[in-house]
């Protein structure tokens, strides 16, 4: 494909989505429906649609309109490159543009690409931080791994990584934290992955898990597992009974199996209050994903001030519903990948005017700034009495 043809491709897709479709969906059915697309093909049209989705605003304030053809226009004249040489409407290029495409420069919030309303709420949670975070939220999201102490050092996973054809490095945020600087797409091919001594997971989401006050034979429920990407990091840090639960169990379906790769025991309840005392809880609370925004742009155009109001008000529930599995001087670990502080500090200081005989112990945020995603995490425990 022509890169004129890939930004027609672009288009159509970048037209489905935003008609309704999830991004990963509308990618999937337009890459089964194009058998002529080589993976080099597949791979430029994802880029190119995903950019547009993290750019959504400040293109279409380029291009004149919030269409995939008016996106693929606004990321030309972003780049200060002509439409005029790919909009040729020759063989499969998209059709010239016209008077009415013109555009104009983004401003305000369109600028930063956020939604008017979300950006006093983002200015008051990041204050100077903001158009920084902004613009990274624009970029995307690099390539994480987790290193399996059980299995490896950090130094034996790079080399066995490069052996795959993986470069990767240290990063800062996290001991157990590489960054992969080429050869992403062949990780989960590769032996180091295959045979768990690495993980995807992004680096500050493991630097959480660091900061966790795990001990050998504590009892640990991950309330809110997911696919279990904390629960295997919080295995490889001490000799744990380790339990995971999900309101979802379909969610944790690949769980037994990542275990087994990483060659530790983990168990999954449905009824993890009959399981209690824990000696630690995590919650990795549902929340706005404001902080991996990098990876779900499309979830920064889908959130509202009412979805907000009731995903607060889920997270009210989870704490409350987890406080009592805790047991005595026990923790409680709260984490979100938000941004927010309607869902961060906002929700801890709810909890605490709801339950005073519970203290914090410490918080702590981390911005795409620091190389990782968004996160919030705090740890609580009951006072003594």
């Amino acid at each position: 494909m022509t890169p004129a043809a890939r930004m027609s491709a672009a288009i159509e897709v970048l037209d489905r989505i935003l008609a309704g479709a999830p991004a990963e969906q509308a990618l999937t059915n337009w890459g089964r429906a194009s058998r002529f697309a080589g993976s080099g093909d597949r791979s430029a049209v994802r880029d190119l649609v995903y950019d547009a989705l993290r750019c959504r605003r400040s293109y279409a304030a380029w291009g004149g309109a919030d269409t995939g053809r008016g996106l693929m226009l606004g990321a030309l004249r972003a780049a200060g490159t002509d439409p005029a040489t790919l909009f040729t409407g020759l063989a499969h290029a998209p059709a010239p543009e016209h008077a009415g495409e013109s555009g104009a420069a983004p401003v305000g919030a369109a600028a930063l690409d956020l939604p008017d309303w979300l950006l006093p709420r983002l200015e008051a949670a990041l204050g100077p931080d903001l158009r920084p975070v902004a613009l990274a939220l624009r970029e995307r999201a690099p390539v994480f791994l987790r290193v399996n102490l059980r299995r490896a050092t950090p130094a034996q996973a790079i080399a066995a990584l490069q052996a795959d054809g993986v470069e990767a490095v240290a990063h800062h945020l996290a001991e157990t934290a590489l960054l992969v600087t080429s050869g992403a797409r062949k990780v989960q091919s590769g032996q180091a992955y295959l045979s768990g001594l690495v993980e995807l997971q992004d680096a500050a989401s493991q630097a959480v898990v660091s900061a966790l006050p795990l001990q050998d034979g504590m009892r640990v429920l991950d309330h809110c597992a997911g696919g279990g990407g904390k629960t295997l990091a919080m295995a490889a840090r001490a000799n744990l009974s380790l339990f995971a639960h999900d309101v979802s169990p379909s969610r944790m379906r690949d769980l037994p199996q990542r275990a087994a790769r990483a060659k530790v025991k983990v168990t999954l309840t449905d009824h993890p209050e009959s399981l209690a005392p824990f000696d630690l809880v995590l919650a990795d609370a549902p929340c706005s994903g404001s902080g991996s925004w990098r990876r779900d742009p499309q979830g920064k155009w889908a959130l509202t001030p009412e979805r907000l109001t009731q995903i607060t008000a889920v997270q009210d529930q989870i704490l409350d519903r987890i406080a009592p599995m805790v047991a005595p001087q026990g923790v409680l670990a709260y984490v979100t990948c938000s941004l927010l502080q309607e869902e961060n500090e906002d929700r801890i200081a709810a909890f605490l005017a709801r339950h005073p005989d519970w203290q914090l112990i410490q918080s702590q945020r981390f911005t795409p700034l620091s190389g990782g995603d968004g996160f919030f995490a705090a740890q609580l425990t009951q006072m003594r009495r």
